[in-house]
């Protein structure tokens, strides 16, 4: 169970973060998870405002004097603490989300925090396999568990990842029914966005041994992938049996659900996809989070230039 967030404000201040939660719900579509991290960055931001002001909770009136230096002071409280780059930048996109909110509103009128430059991530390339390690994982997958049924369930889901680039919360969301006679899948990703998928035939190849061997009598809009009790399978269930599988077969540590997504869009942008059409398969709002896979591609090309060439042995 949840612990409940606590917010060191004036009483109108928590009524105000609780119509601004709203609206993220509501207008914005944000799943409760997203609200919830959303929530609990502002509670930071609200505990250093009560230190800060020598024990005196946040007023509205207090939110309208804030001014930049006050905004880098919480900033250098939180780098105090040795937070990481991306979760202050994080932070920072919070606290500009709630006073454009108020702006909007017209509740007050402080827009000190978009002078606030957010800090610089460090660039973390995406993780993923070689094709070789991918066909590994699938060819033997369903050794690793006990019963049958669900180790073709696992063989399915790990496809499905690899084939499709599903997040592993979009391929457990599946229902028996989703998938359409065309062998199309329809996706409700972030923000309750929606995606067309096309499926292989090897993606239902599996999915229908999976479905045959499946002990439970899987019903249309029932889930697809069922836990050993008939439940939805859970997310933790898949991450254990994949580091199960990824020690057994000697596979890099760095391989996990969301691997087998970077890896379909490593391999597609190798084979000469345009990035506009993995941005849509993979449901990126932008374009720029697509480009990641291009740096990908170029680090693994410096690899084999330098493992390759003459020069490079010789020396």
């Amino acid at each position: 169970m949840r612990q409940e967030i606590e917010y060191k404000t004036s009483d109108e201040v928590k009524k105000l973060i609780q119509r601004w939660q709203d609206w993220l719900r509501d207008e914005r579509c944000y799943s409760p998870h997203t609200v919830d991290g959303y929530s609990r960055d502002l509670s930071l931001f609200f505990n250093f405002t009560y230190e800060y002001f020598n024990e005196r909770l946040c007023s509205l009136s207090d939110l309208k004097k804030l001014d930049v230096r006050d905004f880098r002071a919480f900033l250098s409280y939180r780098n105090a603490k040795y937070i990481e780059k991306s979760s202050l930048a994080r932070e920072l996109s919070t606290l500009r989300s709630f006073f454009k909110w108020l702006n909007r509103n017209k509740i007050i009128e402080n827009t000190a925090i978009s002078i606030i430059s957010s800090p610089r991530k460090p660039k973390i390339l995406p993780k993923s396999l070689d094709i070789q390690q991918t066909f590994k994982l699938l060819k033997n997958a369903a050794e690793f568990e006990k019963k049958e049924w669900q180790g073709l369930r696992d063989v399915a889901i790990f496809t499905i990842l690899y084939g499709c680039g599903l997040r592993i919360s979009e391929a457990l969301s599946l229902n028996i029914g989703d998938i359409t006679d065309q062998n199309f899948l329809r996706i409700k990703g972030k923000g309750n966005k929606e995606r067309i998928v096309p499926l292989l035939s090897l993606v239902v190849e599996n999915i229908n041994a999976y479905i045959n061997a499946c002990p439970y009598h899987l019903k249309n809009g029932e889930p697809l992938f069922l836990g050993a009790r008939g439940e939805r399978l859970s997310p933790r269930i898949v991450q254990r049996s994949l580091e199960k599988i990824r020690r057994a077969l000697g596979l890099p540590e760095t391989l996990t659900p969301h691997a087998l997504r970077h890896t379909f869009a490593t391999h597609l942008l190798a084979e000469g996809t345009d990035l506009r059409s993995i941005q849509e398969l993979l449901g990126h709002a932008s374009l720029s989070t697509t480009q990641r896979y291009t740096d990908v591609q170029i680090e693994t090309l410096k690899k084999e230039y330098h493992k390759a060439h003459p020069l490079e042995k010789d020396s």
